[in-house]
């Protein structure tokens, strides 16, 4: 037993994941895909889908066989041993220093669209974010799941209402045929889609705090990738029929002016605050994620004060530790003008690195298509890493540093 409480549902599990894969993108990546690729971008879609669910059935079945806290970490641990077990958990959480103050960054975004935020206030919206973070993560995983469901149902109603008042006709949709496709753009919007998929590795941390991990883990996680992407399709139809994107135009302004558009300038705040709270649901889920792992790795040492958990059978202290990392860094990047644009896109590298040596895992753990599409899932993310190019280096580099120089564990 993992310790902590086992409290989530299906539904649950189905809003969390689907928040987080959400999160950051929704309101900016279907511009971005119709930019590069136009109307093929709607083909993109049901791609990448059937792309990434090699990866998403390995994640559902290591989940549900090895439900830990330590995500991963622990199938890689399984899989390879402790050495490596700690350098996988050491690479996730190397993405906190630039991965979560860019979440920040671009969740306030929302409020400085809203209300004009420059600067300190823009810095001061960041660090109270991260207080409801703790205060949501100090009520367990049941609330956060419940917060990020409302938060789901929020968005889905978002784009329905669009939907409706914009009158989109099915038969209207510009779908190309297949003929007709142009390959060049299709690869060119695959790479920006991506990203929207990441998010399954936080998840799996999750994974041992569903009352019936074997049965729920699995569906929720495949659900709430359908579910995604379904959204993020139904974004893209709404971007290019009301051609709300170009290279002149930011792309996460391209979801609010379709909704300025349909119901005037008043609507705005209907549109800031549902895009605060999915990249808050995207943000959240990862400090939890990230607590969670720091708990799983402390175990090895029970007298650690990182190794134990609240009377709500909670990680507080590797939270407390989690969020404290993360505003030392966002106070950093802010008093030293750092561009997290250019740093963001190492942070990337990291992901797909975790992705395939869970995929490695799967290859040694599983058996059957199960291992087939491990396999599978292993060539896609080495294309990945090919894809994002010399800056893949960075995330080849973290993982050889820490074999080679973290520090082995003195014997208890």
């Amino acid at each position: 037993m993992s310790g902590l409480k086992q409290e989530l549902g299906l539904a649950q599990g189905v809003g969390l994941l689907s928040t987080s894969l959400l999160g950051t993108g929704v309101f900016a990546v279907p511009a971005l895909a119709a930019l590069v690729a136009g109307d093929n971008s709607l083909w993109a879609w049901p791609v990448l889908i059937l792309l990434v669910f090699p990866v998403a059935i390995v994640f559902a079945v290591l989940g549900r066989h090895f439900p830990s806290a330590g995500g991963v970490a622990h199938f890689v641990g399984m899989a390879f041993g402790p050495r490596l077990e700690r350098v996988t958990g050491w690479l996730f959480l190397s993405v906190i220093p630039v991965g979560l103050p860019a979440a920040l960054h671009i969740a306030t975004g929302f409020g400085q669209a809203l209300f004009g935020w420059h600067d300190a206030q823009l810095l001061f919206a960041e660090l109270g974010t991260l207080a409801i973070v703790w205060w949501v993560g100090s009520r367990g995983a049941s609330s956060s799941a419940n917060l990020q469901t409302l938060v789901a149902v929020l968005i889905v109603a978002l784009i329905a209402a669009i939907w409706w008042v914009g009158d989109i006709q099915v038969a209207a949709i510009p779908f190309p045929a297949i003929t007709d496709i142009d390959s060049s753009q299709l690869f060119a919007a695959l790479s920006v889609m991506f990203w929207c998929f990441v998010g399954l590795e936080a998840f799996a941390h999750l994974a041992s705090e569903f009352k019936q991990p074997e049965r729920d883990f699995p569906r929720a996680l495949m659900i709430g990738l359908l579910l995604a992407g379904t959204v993020y399709w139904a974004c893209t139809v709404l971007v290019l029929h009301f051609t709300a994107y170009g290279a002149d135009m930011a792309a996460a302004a391209s979801l609010p002016g379709i909704v300025v558009q349909l119901f005037g300038v008043k609507a705005l705040w209907v549109a800031c605050v549902i895009g605060y709270l999915a990249c808050f649901a995207s943000l959240n889920i990862y400090i939890q994620s990230f607590a969670r792992l720091v708990w799983s790795q402390a175990q090895y040492k029970p007298q650690s004060r990182l190794a134990r958990l609240s009377a709500r059978q909670l990680p507080l202290n590797a939270l407390n530790l989690v969020l404290g990392c993360c505003m030392i860094s966002t106070l950093a990047i802010y008093w030293l003008e750092i561009n997290l644009d250019a740093l963001i896109v190492y942070a990337n590298g990291i992901f797909i690195m975790i992705y395939l040596l869970c995929m490695l895992a799967g290859c040694r753990l599983l058996e059957g298509r199960y291992k087939t599409l491990a396999m599978i899932g292993g060539v896609l993310c080495l294309l990945l890493l090919a894809m994002v190019g010399v800056k893949s280096l960075y995330a080849i580099a973290m993982l050889a540093g820490l074999w080679l120089f973290l520090p082995k564990r003195s014997s208890v």
